[in-house]
């Protein structure tokens, strides 16, 4: 078959597409970035990459239309827009229009488990969404679930903060509410195995694992697996919004997205039972069960995909990567380095790997406090981390970098920053002829952007030229 993914770059896509590509099925991604475009799978000969935003049906008009199934897979967590509710609507009507005139039999869309009476803001979108998708020309297939639970979900990564950080924790009482969480390899054997499935056909199905359990207890048993000791005490006092801090200045999330899960948080996700595990024979694992694959595939360095990466985890960027990797130079200050290469494969090595665990080479401790100052203005600080301790692709998230290009054959890769700023900045690292230039670029906005440069400007005398220092640096056996 010819399958039709969105939201290809994705937490599920990223994941799903190896799935369908090892059945045999040609599978078109729909991205609204090609530089996003996944280096594993954007080179096979069964992958068709197609840019296209669904918010934009100008840009829809080239799209293929032989096309048997459709995944939607376009969600938000964000809530920076105040039409947010509108938009999905919007998108959710423009993919409808263009899959209805292609030759699509059946759409598949992954939904959220909307049960109660209350629900949050964005459970009330994806609700709204399957209405949209509905169509007389071609069969909807609806599956929704809860809390997802696998390598660099969000609330994988979310919990393991709260859990390693806190041995104590005093939090809000929604984590008495009860939710059915649902192993990530599980939802996309879900996903998989409806795809052409005529019995799936104009049905919805709740998909959800086998316990019920409080956010409490998912908390406790993660620390358990982790064999740690942990002790919670709910309070009824924590309003939604120091809830939202409360998660913000201790997990890796931004305040944004913290709102967004408190808001979703508070409402029960129970399932509907019904016979889709005999039917596709699924038998979903426990959540120790996906906790303990997630950190097996953590500790392997393999994870597929990540939230963090996802543009709305800092929601600095607004326009498509390509707008940013031309780097100005008009009314910009830069601190420009270059350093001659002795081993140019190991210093393309520590380039690659900078950030993270590793840190910047060079005044680490610099690196947190700015992290810090970053967090107390609302931004993202250095928590993030990075999905890959190795590889580097455009799009990924490095602490409070994002991949703009990255390319070890031309030994070139530039970072646009996603922290709190007076202006914009750039850090590109780039050899040519075995010389390792290194350069920061910022443009300032308005006085306090310039009053900014020169403040921080002693700083990355040190900073800078000790990181350009160790990244030339062999050292001895």
């Amino acid at each position: 078959m010819t399958i039709l993914v969105t939201g290809a770059t994705g937490y599920i896509g990223k994941r799903l597409i190896p799935f369908l590509l090892n059945e045999g099925h040609k599978v078109v991604c729909v991205v609204r970035d090609k530089l996003r475009a996944d280096k594993s799978y954007a080179e096979d000969d069964n992958v068709f990459v197609f840019e296209g935003d669904f918010l934009k049906p100008e840009t829809l008009e080239n799209l293929p239309v032989k096309i048997d199934v459709a995944y939607y897979l376009i969600h938000s967590m964000s809530n920076s827009s105040k039409n947010f509710e509108s938009l999905e609507e919007q998108c959710a009507q423009n993919f409808r229009t263009y899959i209805e005139t292609t030759q699509t039999k059946q759409v598949i869309y992954l939904s959220g488990i909307t049960n109660e009476e209350k629900l949050s803001k964005h459970l009330r979108s994806r609700k709204n969404v399957e209405e949209q998708l509905a169509s007389d020309l071609y069969a909807l297939t609806i599956l929704k679930a809860g809390i997802i639970v696998g390598s660099g979900s969000s609330s994988f990564e979310i919990i393991r903060d709260l859990v390693e950080k806190l041995p104590v924790m005093i939090a809000p009482k929604w984590l008495n509410t009860k939710t059915q969480p649902l192993a990530v390899r599980d939802v996309l054997n879900y996903l998989f195995k409806v795809a052409g499935n005529e019995f799936f056909y104009n049905k919805s199905f709740d998909v959800f694992g086998p316990e019920i359990l409080t956010y409490k207890e998912m908390l406790l048993q993660f620390a358990e697996v982790r064999g740690l000791k942990r002790h919670i005490l709910t309070v009824p006092v924590m309003t939604p919004k120091l809830s939202s801090y409360w998660l913000y200045f201790v997990t890796s999330t931004s305040y944004k997205l913290a709102s967004s899960l408190v808001d979703s948080m508070g409402v029960q996700i129970i399932g509907q039972p019904s016979n889709i595990n005999d039917i596709l024979d699924i038998q979903p694992i426990s959540y120790k069960q996906a906790v303990q694959l997630a950190f097996e595939k953590t500790e392997q360095n393999g994870i597929i995909s990540s939230w963090k990466d996802s543009m709305i985890s800092s929601g600095r960027l607004r326009k498509q990567l390509h707008k940013y990797v031309n780097v100005p130079k008009f009314g910009c200050f830069r601190d420009y380095r270059e350093r001659p290469v002795i081993d140019k494969q190991k210093t393309l090595d520590k380039i690659w790997g900078i950030g993270g665990e590793n840190g910047w080479y060079y005044g680490n401790f610099l690196w947190r406090i700015r992290g810090y100052i970053d967090k107390l203005f609302g931004g993202i600080g250095l928590r993030r981390g990075r999905t890959n301790q190795h590889e580097l692709n455009a799009g990924d998230a490095l602490d409070f970098w994002r991949v703009i290009f990255a390319d070890k054959k031309q030994q070139k890769l530039l970072m646009y920053a996603e922290m709190r700023l007076p202006g914009e900045a750039w850090l590109e690292f780039k050899i040519e002829d075995n010389i390792l230039k290194q350069t920061a670029t910022f443009r300032p906005r308005g006085l306090w952007g310039r009053l900014y440069w020169y403040s921080v400007l002693p700083f990355h005398g040190i900073i800078f030229s000790g990181m350009i220092n160790n990244l030339v640096k062999v050292e001895s056996p």
